[in-house]
């Protein structure tokens, strides 16, 4: 098979050939993500799977905790200036160490793959959005032309860089969060992981912007300047939305919150048709009511009145 890559110093590396193989690979991520994988879980009960995705998740927390010390030994923390910095197409033992992690980085984008995975074996079908399909198969499908042009891509690895960063942050909160009911108490920032997200395109964006206020700066690939920026200013908007979304206009936010809306007197109603006067809680037949101190009564047909159940 020809090989399409432009850089001799990828050919030992796999998915890099050509782009055929990558592509049909996310070709059949969507199928299986929008339609195959939800037609499979149909009539199947969603999978229990808390030790998978703990060891899955704390994997990708040290993978990506690698990949940014990578980028900082391959030019990030050691000769580059953070402005003008150019590809090096050399053979130089740092030069291929930035293809290395490249590479790594591109690779990892194919195992967060299993993040959708996931979501469809278990069931989580309102978390399979157009921006988690459209981010996880544009990414790998970019990166594969980013690296056949400039793999040890100088400023325009940045990107890279940055993404690995909030991902340490991100698979950590994800880990934390599948270990169980124990750990919830250390996730109240979980509204926060899209303003890291925020942060991230803005600081993206920030960077590459500079080349438009150089006097002079000879990187060797400027389309990928216009793309990087193109790029962070999209999926800010594209995350700003999910963040306006779910978080002010309250379309997920978390369950603690949602009932605190039903709350009356120190008593929460376990359904939304409930009446709740004084210290008493009216509920239909055959409802449940949790009272303020964390128990819950079942009634047959009546009304709890101070904590005691009362027939009629």
């Amino acid at each position: 098979m020809n090989c399409l890559s432009s850089d001799h110093r990828l050919l030992p590396y796999p998915l890099m050939r050509t782009p055929f193989q990558m592509t049909s690979i996310l070709l059949g991520y969507v199928f299986f993500s929008l339609y195959a994988g939800p037609r499979l879980m149909l009539h199947r009960k969603p999978y229990h799977l808390k030790t998978a995705m703990i060891v899955y998740n704390f994997s990708m927390v040290f993978l990506n905790a690698v990949l940014v010390y990578e980028f900082l030994m391959s030019g990030w923390g050691t000769t580059f200036t953070w402005r003008c910095d150019l590809c090096d197409y050399s053979s130089s033992p740092q030069a291929l160490r930035m293809v290395r992690v490249a590479w790594w980085f591109y690779f990892s984008k194919f195992i967060e793959l299993l993040d959708t995975l996931f979501f469809v074996l278990r069931k989580k079908h309102s978390q399979i959005t157009f921006l988690h399909v459209f981010h996880h198969s544009f990414m790998p499908f970019t990166w594969w032309w980013g690296m056949t042009i400039a793999p040890a891509g100088g400023m325009s690895s940045f990107h890279a860089m940055v993404n690995a960063c909030v991902h340490v942050i991100m698979y950590t909160y994800y880990g934390l969060s599948a270990a169980g009911p124990r750990f919830q108490k250390y996730l109240w920032w979980k509204k926060y992981m899209t303003a890291i997200q925020l942060i991230q395109f803005v600081l993206i964006s920030l960077h590459i912007s500079q080349y438009y206020f150089m006097e002079k700066c000879d990187f060797q690939v400027p389309m990928f300047i216009h793309l990087i920026w193109m790029y962070g200013t999209f999926f800010f908007i594209l995350f700003s939305n999910f963040w306006i979304q779910a978080y002010i206009k309250g379309k997920r936010l978390p369950t603690a919150t949602k009932e605190a809306k039903h709350k009356q007197n120190g008593v929460t109603n376990g359904h939304t048709n409930g009446i709740t006067i004084g210290k008493i809680s009216v509920v239909p037949n055959g409802k449940q009511v949790e009272n303020g101190n964390g128990t819950t009564a079942h009634r047959v047909n009546g009304h709890n009145q101070l904590g005691k159940v009362k027939e009629v």
